[in-house]
């Protein structure tokens, strides 16, 4: 089990957004990105979906077709996707995502909200033209 689990959505988007920045010019088909991160086509096509109508990227139809990036790759962050796939990360309210709690104040002493903290900055750093 891992501390940190992010949703098989964006972490496909994530990693197929990479690989395509990293093969750029060159168009990157589902297929090719499917056996790269050894992933259902299916569920690729509904990552592409989302990630189209973001406009992150656009296909190119016919023979030597495939994705591309739509926006330069240092203007795409990875809480950019993430979002996209995940919808709007809400800071400051329980990182557990609880209403309401047994104790007056955090038992893990805020700590937790520090670590989503950083999660969020991380992740707002990471570009595609990081690969």
């Amino acid at each position: 089990m891992n501390l940190i689990n992010v949703s098989e959505g964006a972490f496909l988007a994530m990693h197929s957004l990479a690989l395509i920045a990293k093969k750029q010019p060159d168009r990157v088909t589902v297929k090719h990105l499917a056996e790269e991160l050894d992933a259902s086509q299916a569920h690729l096509a509904k990552v592409f979906q989302k990630l189209s109508k973001a406009g992150y990227v656009k296909s190119v139809r016919g023979p030597t077709g495939g994705f591309i990036l739509n926006k330069p790759a240092k203007e795409i962050s990875f809480l950019d996707i993430y979002q996209t796939m995940e919808g709007d990360i809400s800071l400051g309210h329980c990182p557990l995502g609880k209403d309401t709690c047994a104790f007056e104040s955090c038992i893990f002493s805020n700590n937790l909200h520090k670590i989503s903290n950083e999660i969020y900055d991380t992740y707002k750093k990471i570009t595609l033209a990081d690969f």
